[in-house]
């Protein structure tokens, strides 16, 4: 029975990457790559080697992010790596499929002079609305996710700031061909993508405490360190009525893990009792640095 709901699991997972991924691409070229607007990491390299070179985002996006795969199967192992190769591939393909769709005029994108606020806008919900669910079925669209995350394992790096540097060097180096004008506009599309992955991947807070009540503590605590490189603490605890002693396991994770954590769980103690709780703000290692 595991077998079977592990895999049907799996498959909505992957069709909720797939849909997410679906939607970003139609974003990307309707409204993103017809008005020249910039986006930040992988695929705002992307963006500027068509803008500049012509090179088809569906082949500069996987290209650019093979490298990073290996660095990431050598660092976080085949496991946590499936679902963004996936992403990747599942993002590339829609890409493709939207320049094939482009080039025969089956979609016209919607292009303005005028008001590219409105293109600016639409843009950032239409990429948010397909990141966020990527992220909420536990997939990524790999570039600097992969390198912040190796940063954070080797360097003890914050995983938002390394990204967020990463997006701001990507973006300021496209004044170099676009104009001041359309990089702003841009980064209020940045602005708007994020506060929509916030939503729709897990609510509008920056973490999910879980609070786990198992009798496989030790195991739950190993796995967590392992497959998702986060902090655990055990807390030792007493049941009211059976007057049994065992181990509380307590971790603090971001949205876009909360899904995996639940799955690990569910693997190792399919029994086990869970409280997830709404974090507004976390300081310490692996999030925010203490000012």
């Amino acid at each position: 029975m595991f077998i079977k709901d592990k895999l049907g699991g799996q498959l909505l997972n992957g069709l909720g990457i797939g849909i997410g991924t679906a939607i970003y691409a139609f974003g990307l070229h309707y409204f993103v790559i017809s008005n020249e607007l910039m986006e930040g990491g992988i695929t705002g390299i992307s963006l500027l080697l068509k803008y500049v070179l012509n090179v088809p985002p569906s082949i500069s996006t996987l290209a650019l992010n093979i490298p990073l795969f290996y660095l990431g199967w050598r660092n976080f192992g085949k496991g946590p790596m499936a679902y963004t190769i996936f992403g990747v591939v599942s993002l590339s393909f829609f890409l493709w499929l939207m320049e094939q769709c482009i080039k025969f005029g089956w979609i016209v994108p919607f292009r303005t002079t005028q008001d590219y606020f409105l293109a600016t806008l639409y843009a950032g919900i239409t990429l948010g609305t397909g990141l966020g669910l990527v992220f909420r079925y536990g997939g990524t669209t790999g570039g600097s996710d992969i390198v912040a995350r190796i940063g954070h394992k080797r360097r003890g790096w914050s995983v938002g700031q390394v990204i967020l540097i990463i997006d701001v060097v990507v973006i300021g180096s496209s004044l170099i061909y676009l104009p001041q004008e359309k990089v702003l506009y841009s980064l209020v599309a940045v602005f708007v993508t994020s506060r929509l992955i916030d939503y729709i991947s897990e609510g509008a807070y920056a973490a999910k405490a879980f609070t786990i009540i198992s009798e496989k503590a030790q195991e739950l605590a190993a796995s967590i360190t392992k497959e998702l490189d986060r902090g655990v603490t055990l807390f030792p605890a007493r049941g009211a009525y059976s007057g049994n002693t065992k181990e509380v396991v307590y971790c603090v994770v971001y949205r876009h893990e909360t899904r995996r954590l639940r799955e690990l769980i569910h693997a190792i103690d399919a029994s086990a009792f869970i409280i997830i709780g709404e974090v507004h703000d976390v300081i310490g290692e692996g999030f925010k640095t203490p000012s």
